[in-house]
């Protein structure tokens, strides 16, 4: 099936919604081809403030109403002792507080954006969706994130070349405890990295340390903007480092 057969096999439900480009789609998706569909934002620590904004424009864009719901993922000593499976806690946590705010609004179906390209046994946060019977249409209808991108050009959605993004936890060390500076730190350095013109990197904690990894493409620009980084990352971290393993 195609996502317009979804949305008409199920008119109503909630969809947890991340601003991403996987999820975008299915809110362009819901509102064209479903009835009653809603979206649900689950703000946190881990997300950058850039995410919501970008949610916030893709919901107006597409005429889909969204509730924000605040989650406080660090209270749970689970999520911040950063095991393995950190991701399977933190998504019981999300995916639990977006299925009670959905079934007060009346909503029994839940959905998320996971696409055929994403690899299960990568994610322990996909046995936490299975236990919590969340279901991913795009995964269903064999959608991959090269056809989510082209159907969102389409779409006229401005995600359809966002970079995929994983959340703030994924820098810290597997081990590593998770703090809220910690992860504030990394919002900043990324984002004064972002405005300086690059894109599709990731600042990796390592101590006080910062492992800076940008696509090979990007390492000429970051030696010629070299004062500018440690200007702008100095200040937060001890010392900054370019990773020259590509490793995103």
């Amino acid at each position: 099936m195609n996502l317009s057969d979804f949305f008409e096999e199920n008119p109503s439900g909630a969809l947890a919604f991340s601003g991403g480009t996987d999820s975008s789609l299915l809110v362009w998706a819901a509102a064209k081809y479903g009835r009653n569909w809603h979206a649900y934002y689950v703000h946190g620590a881990f997300q950058p403030a850039f995410e919501l904004e970008d949610a916030k424009k893709i919901a107006a864009y597409c005429a889909l109403p969204m509730t924000i719901i605040e989650a406080d993922v660090l209270s749970d000593p689970r999520v911040t002792a950063n095991p393995t499976n950190r991701c399977y806690y933190c998504k019981h946590t999300v995916f639990g507080l977006i299925r009670s705010a959905a079934a007060g609004d009346g909503y029994t179906l839940l959905i998320d954006g996971t696409n055929a390209s994403d690899d299960e046994g990568d994610r322990p946060g996909m046995q936490a969706l299975r236990e919590l019977q969340v279901r991913s249409p795009l995964r269903e209808c064999g959608i991959t994130k090269q056809d989510v991108r082209a159907l969102s050009r389409e779409a006229g959605l401005f995600t359809w070349n966002k970079p995929s993004y994983a959340c703030l936890a994924t820098r810290i060390p597997t081990g590593t405890e998770i703090t809220a500076g910690k992860l504030q730190k990394v919002e900043q350095g990324e984002t004064a990295l972002f405005e300086l013109g690059f894109s599709d990197f990731r600042i990796r904690l390592r101590g006080d340390m910062a492992l800076v990894q940008l696509p090979e493409s990007q390492f000429s620009q970051a030696m010629e903007q070299r004062g500018e980084i440690l200007s702008r990352l100095s200040p937060l971290f001890s010392t900054v480092a370019l990773d020259l393993k590509l490793r995103l």
